[in-house]
């Protein structure tokens, strides 16, 4: 019985280390199978600072709200920062704060007169105070007013406004016509002339700086051209001059026998008196009408001539139809003075 229970515990003995034995042969594999594991997660799964991301869709799918990774997502719109004292942009026409300097505006602002200097005012207050002072002047106290007050540098033009009675939406009471100046404005005058064969003649030899008929039409209306003062016709080249009642009218070039620029007695003389000084004349929707009649450095008789001889002309061209006091008002001025009141 002894030696079976050895023989037994041998055996038991022996089958007890084998299952020991076998038991450490299984942890490799565990730890093969771990460390694979291990291979796959780490090639398969995003590091620590990748995780969240995934993988770009399709173009034209909308990316889900909240699930955007770091590099998909769309930057947050933040404000430029401004450097630590800087001032804020002050609002478009808002005033400078008070104790700052306004704001140089270049160029000049339209409808503002500019700033005169103290010594201007002065000096414009004190002739105004004799204008007051003197009242209505005759034509020459009014001349030489103009003479011994002249303040520009340049030669200022002479001008003369008249206010008429008369209603210049009336077609029966419109005020038009032309007037050679005895002493002429003081300016050569551009002319032009539609004329042909012996009057385009006679006009050149006169002194007329353009002279032509259909190729001057088509010079104008082509070309734009409008570099001249004063447009006379002959009246067979009217269904020409007609054509360019649109170029020239607006700019009051347009020949018409009310304004005497259509010749229809001797072309020669008719060139001489505008190259000499013609004045056309023609009221304007307020009854009034203005013209230059000289430059300043004429002698005190010869201004007062023009102006004379353009009052008369004026009285002449009264309408029929006009009634109560026709000549209302004179006013006579340089470029660079005040008017001077005319006893009319």
């Amino acid at each position: 019985m002894a030696k079976k229970a050895a023989k037994t515990d041998g055996t038991a003995a022996e089958a007890a280390p084998a299952e020991k034995a076998e038991k450490p042969a299984g942890k490799p594999e565990k730890a093969d199978r771990a460390d694979k594991a291990e291979k796959a997660d780490k090639s398969d799964k995003p590091a620590k600072g990748e995780r969240g991301e995934k993988e770009p869709k399709k173009p034209g799918g909308k990316p889900k709200a909240g699930k955007e990774g770091p590099e998909t997502a769309a930057p947050a719109k933040t404000a430029p920062q401004e450097p630590p004292g800087a001032a804020a942009p002050a609002a478009a026409g808002a005033a400078p704060a008070p104790g700052e300097p306004e704001a140089k505006k270049k160029g000049k602002r339209p409808g503002i007169t500019p700033r005169l200097s103290k010594k201007t005012r002065a000096t414009l207050k004190n002739i105004e105070q004799k204008i007051v002072k003197q009242g209505a002047f005759t034509l020459k106290q009014a001349v030489s007013f103009l003479k011994e007050n002249k303040r520009a540098k340049f030669d200022e033009t002479v001008e003369i406004h008249m206010s008429l009675g008369i209603d210049p939406k009336q077609s029966d009471q419109m005020v038009r016509g032309s007037v050679p100046l005895p002493n002429g404005i003081g300016k050569s005058v551009r002319l032009l002339v539609f004329a042909q064969g012996d009057n385009a003649a006679k006009a050149k030899e006169a002194g007329a700086d353009f002279v032509g008929a259909d190729d001057l039409a088509k010079k104008i209306q082509q070309e734009n051209f409008l570099d001249f003062d004063a447009a006379l016709a002959t009246p067979d080249m009217m269904s020409v001059v007609g054509r360019l009642g649109k170029i020239l009218g607006p700019r009051g070039l347009m020949p018409s026998p009310k304004a005497g620029t259509v010749i229809t007695g001797d072309v020669s003389a008719a060139v001489k008196e505008f190259k000499a000084g013609k004045v056309e004349f023609r009221a304007d929707a307020g009854g009034n009408v203005h013209a230059p009649i000289g430059k300043l450095s004429f002698e005190e008789g010869k201004l007062v001539e023009n102006i004379q001889a353009f009052i008369d002309q004026v009285r002449a061209a009264k309408p029929a139809s006009a009634k109560g006091n026709y000549v209302k008002s004179i006013t006579v001025s340089a470029t660079m003075s005040p008017g001077l009141p005319i006893q009319a």
